[in-house]
């Protein structure tokens, strides 16, 4: 049973723009922290930004001051908001979830900035 689903990736050029959407399915419950990873090809998956049920955030030093995560906890939902693109973005964007009653990854989705 798929619980974490990422959508939103695709082509852009260098200084492009896109927003990944992670929407957890209604059986998620309390949901504490939502964060994103990023594994490009041959890198380990690593940190980008993580919002908790608070609304504090973190960021990877790399995206401060490009990327903006948020969510609409109604809707069980995060967003990742990707400003000032560059090719060291591209990669596998994941989902990660924090909840009461679960805990896990989504299946991933592909950004790749290239001109």
């Amino acid at each position: 049973q798929v619980q974490v689903v990422e959508s939103g990736g695709g082509l852009v050029h260098p200084g492009g723009s896109l927003r990944l959407t992670c929407t957890a399915s209604r059986s998620v419950v309390g949901i504490s922290f939502m964060s994103w990873y990023r594994q490009a090809p041959g890198k380990r998956r690593e940190f980008i930004a993580g919002i908790r049920s608070s609304g504090t955030t973190d960021y990877a030093d790399s995206v401060k001051g490009r990327f903006t995560i948020s969510r609409d906890s109604a809707e069980n939902t995060g967003y990742l908001q990707m400003d000032g693109l560059k090719p060291e973005d591209t990669g596998v964007y994941y989902c990660n979830v924090e909840a009461f009653n679960w805990g896990g990854w989504g299946q991933g989705t592909q950004v790749t900035v290239s001109s």
